[in-house]
């Protein structure tokens, strides 16, 4: 799914009334449509609406909303700034159109303090939308902080009021928190970074009816991995397959009390797919390798720690997880990235041990891909003051170095050469946990050996890895849900994917 600019969305809209034709009225009541069905289907524990209107199209939206969830049988009060100001001119229809209604009150903001909440009253905000360009100040500000003390469920139309779009304003900036926010058509960048994102709850898009031809011949750099991507990239196995057409896998990793790494690493690789897979670790982690990993052929790299990065001729290889970063496994890795000619993976001490000198990140070989979290980034690029200079500056690595950065958050971006941006939707809190990423490593590396591109690797790589920890949690919870569980999980999520594709 493309990821448009507040503006491109503007176009979008306009677009589609000169093509279809239909009127910016007619297309706020189809939006208005979409939104107050999705309220009505959700809103089984109360009939009670209190929905807070701007005088922009936002608030057109939420006044047609209001009287589309009064015709539907909800208590419904409005509350606008000054019921006689001025308004756009399909929010001021729809404002005309609900003064016909009697059993619908228009209230002003400053008689919020004495409305009669109620436990279950739902709090609609429709203030100001994707136009904001700068923080919200005056009545505005004040109104907004109100309903956030509130502890009544918040749904917010198309975009949480106070938040843009596509960037961030300074930390102190007041926005509304919504515990839900309804889209029109596509995600913002907004709701995908950290800072911003937290302020979205839930999202859920919408498809209101916009052209799909101005999708189709409006470019971004920005897309959101959605199911279609997925399907697009996944290849079923072949009936008349065998496992040399799946590739050899190399792990690398592990060192004195740090086995497990490589542990998990390795599992997720075979559970992903890989025709054959290899560790290569130091001699401690012989038995407890072999042990848990009995599909895996172990290869000894040294006593305590890798030194010895020799026996990997013809490998697609992962590198870095539990692997420590030892003066000898530092040496190793050097000279291996000096002399290396295979697709490459790397990830946590890999790319720890080319952070301590600046001339190490030459070393790295183009096409490869590297999976930092912020902090990792950090080390190799510099800092940034936020999640999206980080991204910015990812994107410009990416392109320097001719790699593929897959930088891990929340919304995990994959960054490729060109200059492209996928976001990730899948995974939840439950991978905040040790040996999250040593999995991610084992799949990418699967896949890459088993003849995806880097950035079809990247794009279903991070998708399994997010759809297989939601299947943990929805049997483990967030809490409890372990990497082990995780990988438990991919089987299903290949399922679901044959399942899909043969339909």
């Amino acid at each position: 799914m493309k990821v448009f600019t507040a503006e491109q969305i503007r176009n979008w809209d306009q677009f589609t009334i000169s093509q279809e034709p239909v009127s910016s009225v007619q297309l706020m009541e189809r939006a208005s449509m979409e939104a107050a069905h999705w309220i009505s289907e959700n809103a089984k524990n109360t009939r009670k609406m209190a929905l807070f209107c701007g005088n922009g199209n936002n608030g057109g939206d939420g006044l047609a909303i209001a009287r589309m969830l009064y015709m539907k049988g909800f208590d419904v009060d409005v509350f606008v700034n000054d019921p006689k100001g001025k308004f756009s001119e399909d929010a001021l229809l729809n404002l005309k159109r609900l003064r016909d209604i009697s059993g619908i009150t228009v209230r002003k903001f400053s008689e919020m303090p004495q409305y009669g909440f109620d436990d279950k009253t739902i709090i609609i905000d429709a203030l100001l939308g994707t136009g904001l360009s700068r923080p919200l100040e005056g009545i505005y500000k004040m109104l907004v902080e109100e309903l956030n003390e509130k502890k009544n469920t918040r749904i917010s139309i198309d975009v949480p009021s106070g938040l843009s779009a596509d960037m961030m304003f300074d930390n102190s900036t007041t926005v509304l928190k919504a515990d839900y926010t309804l889209s029109f058509q596509c995600w913002k960048r907004s709701f995908l970074h950290p800072e911003t994102g937290k302020y979205t709850g839930k999202v859920v898009v919408l498809d209101i009816g916009l052209t799909e031809k101005y999708k189709t011949i409006t470019e971004t750099p920005y897309f959101v991995i959605d199911d279609l991507l997925i399907e697009s990239v996944f290849k079923p196995r072949s009936d008349f397959s065998h496992k040399g057409n799946y590739g050899k896998v190399g792990i690398i990793g592990g060192s004195y009390g740090k086995i497990g790494a490589a542990v998990l690493a390795t599992r997720s690789a075979l559970k992903a797919g890989a025709g054959l897979t290899f560790t290569i670790a130091p001699q401690c982690g012989y038995e407890i390798l072999q042990t848990t990993c009995p599909e895996a052929m172990f290869i000894e790299g040294g006593e305590n720690y890798v030194n010895d990065f020799s026996e990997v001729e013809g490998m697609t290889l992962g590198i870095g997880p539990g692997l420590g970063t030892h003066e000898e496994t530092e040496a190793g890795l050097i000279k291996l990235l000096k002399d290396n000619r295979m697709p490459l993976v790397l990830d946590a001490d890999a790319l720890n041990i080319i952070s301590k000198k600046q001339k190490n990140i030459r070393l790295i070989p183009e096409k490869t891909i590297i999976t930092p979290h912020p902090k990792e980034f950090e080390r190799l690029f510099g800092s940034t003051e936020n999640s999206y200079q980080r991204l910015e500056l990812a994107k410009e690595k990416a392109k320097e170095l001719r790699v593929y950065i897959v930088l891990k958050d929340h919304h995990t971006q994959i960054i490729t050469p060109q200059g492209n941006v996928f976001y990730n939707i899948t995974g939840n809190a439950g991978l905040a946990k040790g040996g999250s990423g040593d999995i991610l490593t084992g799949i990418l590396t699967s896949l890459l050996a088993q003849g995806y591109s880097e950035e079809e690797t990247c794009i279903l790589g991070v998708w399994l890895h997010g759809k297989a920890a939601d299947y943990a949690s929805e049997k483990h919870s967030k809490e409890s849900m372990l990497p082990t569980d995780v990988i438990d999980e991919l089987g299903a999520v290949f399922i679901e994917l044959n399942n899909k594709k043969f339909l």
